[in-house]
């Protein structure tokens, strides 16, 4: 039951971020503090930040309500959380750190990294 829940909540954030990205990707990149120019950053922002954020999200609402997608979802979430928690700690290497405000996305990422990876585990002795 608690992994449907994961699942529900991170689907609702997904598609909210997604849609708001899909809809407004020069606005959403200004609340971020980064800056976009021309018609190929929001045509970007709006496949990455958009497109991939609404078809996690119904992957993960898909594994909130059907059994034999729940792994899937914990995986994408695994792989993709992952994949941001890696690249947030190799820019800190690479790069001048990002502004504080940035630290609520780190956070974020990371915590939802190791709940998809804690459910993924209870998923798989069930």
């Amino acid at each position: 039951m608690l992994i449907r829940i994961f699942l529900a909540l991170m689907a609702l954030m997904f598609v909210a971020f997604g849609f708001y990205s899909f809809l407004n990707p020069l606005g959403m990149a200004a609340g971020l503090g980064v800056e976009v120019d021309g018609p190929n950053g929001a045509y970007e922002l709006r496949g990455i930040y958009g497109g991939v954020s609404l078809a996690g999200g119904l992957l993960c609402a898909a594994g909130a309500l059907r059994t034999g997608l729940r792994q899937p979802a914990l995986w994408f979430l695994v792989v993709y959380m992952g994949g941001y928690v890696f690249a947030r700690a190799a820019a800190l290497l690479l790069g001048p750190p990002p502004t504080p405000a940035f630290a609520v996305f780190i956070a974020f990422e990371a915590v939802s990294l190791l709940l998809a990876a804690a459910a993924l585990r209870a998923a798989d002795r069930t």
